[in-house]
């Protein structure tokens, strides 16, 4: 009971100080943010500072820095490692936004705003949770948190940082809030995370944009080649043409594929959820499937020639693309990488010339679900549910957790507390105060139990 009533009479003070973190453009794909990049660190580590943390400091690497803290109570006790990101999405495209991106705000008992949920949101549940164990006396679990700058471009930083600080961060369980719910009345906890491989492609055709009418039909069009070369990597059923692209992917059999499908889904609500008029993917699963265990491929982004207001009549010289592949166990990046490469270009017509870079990936992740820790995630999301989480295969990604694995040789808890409806990435990004609560009320249960199963 002392736990809960702290949270409920601190609550309205956690709200307003990640508002005060929300308000920091932390945006680590953009150069024009590095200072911000700096700012949010040094604000994160004056709140776990306050927050009860016996140490805390900004540690520089080869890109944006990472927060570590600690409390070290009793070398007997359990340690918890705590991995979140501060890095946000940029918050384009701005002019969808209904309320400022880097202001945020209270609506419909949502946080509206860039990061509410993914990930400064569920983030600093974790420094709240730790807050009110350590103030109530509750604590009994050695804490540690490693948070990053640079999660939505890769984490490449933080893999060297690791392999730097191995003893450092020394710990029996990462325990992980970047992930999502199933829905609100069906909790789960994420056990499986798809790896990622990202790419980026340049057709280049003339040596200058060109007039379409003097050149049009006699010379390529990198845009037009473009797309057709992108159009093809798919075919009608929903199948990734590249050779070898699925030498690797294990197929489930029909008992594993049916446990799978036993979670609660309805495909009427997802659709009406995202306006769009039907589902679409890969030929003979479902979309359960398609998201959690089957590899996928999309452009993130293309563009090339004429784009603003009225006409301008050319063939472009370039036409570019960035394109992402979502993994599954046992696919990895670096070969998936190759396959690509090698493909795209031999699609290429002679009339082109094509570059391809990968810019960033990391594997696929699965976690155990008979670890004490998992146990105790299990424990604590059955108390605050009020009903036993399902494990669950996400589709998203994010690939240090396979790195911590090889790096660190420690296990990841991903228990998530975000929802579809929070539009992570996109414009109106927002986290529902309930959530929020809940989170912290949650984390602190696992403490409780990870405490008594042990390491």
């Amino acid at each position: 009971m002392e736990v809960k009533k702290y949270i409920e009479q601190n609550r309205d003070r956690f709200v307003e100080e990640l508002f005060e973190l929300l308000r920091i453009p932390s945006v680590s794909a953009q150069s024009a943010h590095k200072g911000d990049m700096v700012r949010a660190a040094e604000w994160l580590r004056d709140a776990l500072l306050k927050s009860g943390a016996d140490k805390a400091e900004v540690m520089p690497t080869a890109g944006n820095p990472v927060v570590y803290a600690e409390k070290i109570l009793e070398q007997s006790y359990p340690t918890v490692l705590v991995y979140g990101h501060y890095d946000v999405m940029p918050e384009d495209p701005v002019d969808e936004w209904l309320t400022e991106p880097f202001e945020p705000v209270i609506k419909d008992g949502r946080i509206w705003g860039r990061g509410a949920d993914d990930d400064k949101g569920q983030l600093y549940m974790h420094a709240k949770a730790f807050e009110t164990l350590v103030a109530t006396g509750q604590l009994r679990c050695n804490v540690k948190f490693m948070l990053e700058g640079e999660e939505e471009i890769g984490s490449q930083s933080l893999y060297k940082w690791c392999e730097d600080h191995k003893e450092l961060v020394r710990a029996d369980i990462i325990l992980v809030s970047d992930t999502s719910l199933i829905a609100w009345d069906t909790p789960s906890i994420t056990c499986g995370l798809r790896g990622l491989c990202y790419m980026q492609v340049e057709v280049t055709g003339p040596d200058r944009d060109l007039h379409s009418g003097l050149f049009g039909g006699a010379v390529a069009n990198p845009a037009n080649v473009l797309a057709g070369m992108i159009s093809s990597l798919i075919d009608e059923n929903g199948h990734i043409t590249i050779p070898g692209f699925y030498d690797d992917v294990r197929e489930l059999s029909e008992a594993e594929r049916e446990a799978l499908n036993k979670a609660p889904f309805d495909v009427e609500n997802y659709k009406k959820l995202i306006d769009i008029p039907a589902v679409q993917g890969e030929k003979g699963y479902t979309t359960m499937e398609r998201t959690g265990v089957r590899p996928s491929l999309d452009v993130n982004g293309i563009w090339g020639g004429y784009i603003d207001e009225g006409t301008k009549t050319i063939i472009p010289s370039k036409a570019s693309a960035k394109i992402s592949m979502r993994l599954v166990p046992h696919q990895d990046y670096r070969k998936i990488a190759e396959l690509f490469e090698k493909h795209f270009r031999s699609i290429a017509p002679e009339s082109v010339r094509v570059e391809v870079k990968a810019l960033h990936g990391g594997q696929p992740y699965v976690s155990p679900t008979d670890l004490p820790a998992y146990h105790a995630a299990e424990k604590a999301m059955e108390e605050t549910f009020g009903k036993k989480p399902l494990p669950f295969y996400s589709g998203g990604s994010i690939p240090i957790i396979s790195g911590f694995e090889s790096i660190l040789g420690i296990k990841s808890i991903l228990m998530g507390f975000g929802l579809d409806r929070d539009a992570i990435h996109s414009p109106n990004e927002s986290y529902g105060l309930e959530n929020f609560y809940r989170g912290i009320e949650t984390i602190t249960l696992f403490y409780k139990y990870f405490a008594e199963t042990g390491k």
